[in-house]
């Protein structure tokens, strides 16, 4: 059979299928029950308040009035746009570019290969992260410090993790607890005295050295578990973190945890500086550390070890028969990637001075995993992306929505997101050719939605 009728057979048959497949069953109308009832529940989190007199009040004022033909209409517009306006509108997108000769791709194929250029735009992005912050007002400097620096430097770890390793962890935020109480201890603020008390700076190699030893105790014995079972553990271990740092009364001062942490200060070869309660101090030391660990962890992808998780990500099997040590590449996975976690704890300890169990609810697990999703799994750039426009939200809402309602719109976001664009804001090139594979049918396992590194 020549390969023209094999493929002429090929169509046929997906034709067929699609036949057969009732209208109500297809992607583009399935993608609109989600969004229907996404806008359902928009109006139930956006409407009036319920009261304990009433207890279906808040459902039937919220369901029967005019909010909730509103949510539907924008959840039916965001569908009707994406699935009837985007082809035409990417098509005359396509057109544009072909009249003026692809500038867009002309321009990146540009800045790809030419170095000198590229080094350019880098250092003129990390001007600009220096100087705009100095022009905001002093509340949103400090949700620059606090949320999107401390976040974003946890959300590159994380994606060492589960964007490179393909290593599903819903307990990261533990290591950032574990560096938290690094910093507490070694400034004598625990009831354990420490064998000797040091300056917070000179804290964060030791609380980097404690993150990665608690990496691989966490690994060590998750390494035959993937997909959802890994994911189980690391919850698990969320929670015993989180339960010794609130019970171990005569180690981490129980539910009251550790106060009067003191700040900064560096003093070293005469040259001393003390950072105060200002918040543009903290940022500058947080993009410092934030431009080291990327340099060194683009490097790091890059390298051996780089490719050996990718091939752990992609198919853990494989891997390990084409002779990748797929245990020990697992536990530096961990070791690694909760290694930004030291550094962030200690900075976020040093700044506020005090930390106590309810600072690391395992909420803040979810969120960063968000995040990493988000922005774009494996890709540094969307990491950074997505956990400066997940953390802004919520603060660019606090003085028109309810903060019970904020995680909602948060939420809603998300589900948007992941219908119409699951690569993320600003994808790896192989996330979005496992994505563009999984659309055709083709593709390994992460492709396919299957957890990493296949079934057991």
């Amino acid at each position: 059979m020549s390969t023209v009728e094999s493929s002429t057979k090929d169509v046929a048959s997906a034709a067929s299928r699609l036949r057969r497949t009732a209208w109500y069953q297809q992607p583009r109308y399935t993608r609109l029950w989600a969004l229907l009832a996404l806008g359902v529940l928009l109006a139930l989190v956006t409407g009036e308040q319920g009261n304990t007199r009433d207890i279906f009040f808040s459902i039937e004022s919220s369901l029967t009035g005019v909010n909730l033909w509103v949510c539907l209409a924008l959840t039916v517009g965001v569908w009707a746009l994406r699935e009837f306006a985007a082809e035409p509108i990417k098509g005359a997108a396509e057109q544009v570019r072909s009249a003026v000769g692809r500038p867009t791709e002309s321009v990146l194929g540009r800045v790809r290969g030419d170095q000198r250029l590229r080094w350019g735009l880098i250092l003129l992005a990390l001007v600009l992260a220096l100087w705009v912050p100095s022009l905001l007002s002093r509340t949103w400097q400090t949700v620059l410090v606090d949320q999107i620096a401390i976040f974003a430097l946890l959300a590159i770890g994380l994606n060492v993790v589960i964007g490179w390793a393909g290593l599903l962890d819903l307990g990261f935020f533990a290591f950032f607890a574990v560096g938290a109480y690094s910093t507490a201890f070694w400034t004598g603020r625990l009831p354990v005295e420490p064998p000797v008390v040091l300056n917070p700076f000179w804290v964060i190699p030791i609380a980097v050295v404690t993150c990665l030893i608690t990496g691989l105790l966490l690994g060590a014995p998750t390494l035959r578990l993937r997909g959802d079972y890994l994911a189980i553990v690391t919850l698990g271990f969320h929670e015993i973190i989180y339960l010794v740092a609130k019970n171990a009364d005569g180690i981490t001062g129980g539910p009251q945890g550790a106060r009067l942490i003191p700040d900064f200060s560096f003093d070293f070869a005469g040259i001393e500086y003390e950072w105060s309660i200002r918040p543009l101090p903290y940022w500058y030391l947080l993009v410092f550390f934030i431009v080291l660990v990327i340099v060194l962890f683009s490097r790091l992808e890059h390298s051996r070890v780089g490719r050996a998780w990718t091939a752990i990500r992609e198919d853990e099997i494989a891997a390990a028969a084409n002779g990748v040590d797929t245990v020990r590449f697992k536990l530096m996975a961990f070791a690694i990637g909760a290694s930004t976690s030291g550094v962030a704890g200690v900075i976020f300890t040093s700044k506020y001075g005090y930390i106590n169990p309810e600072v690391f609810p395992l909420l803040q697990s979810i969120l960063i995993l968000a995040y990493v999703i988000f922005g774009g799994m494996g890709s540094i750039p969307g990491v950074l992306m997505g956990a400066a426009a997940l953390v802004w939200l919520p603060e660019a809402l606090k003085d028109y929505v309810d903060p019970s309602d904020r995680y909602m719109y948060l939420g809603a976001l998300l589900v948007i997101m992941m219908i119409y664009r699951p690569q993320g804001i600003w994808p790896s090139r192989r996330r979005q050719r496992e994505l563009k594979q999984a659309e055709e049918g083709i593709g390994d396992a992460d492709a396919m939605s299957e957890p990493a590194g296949g079934k057991l």
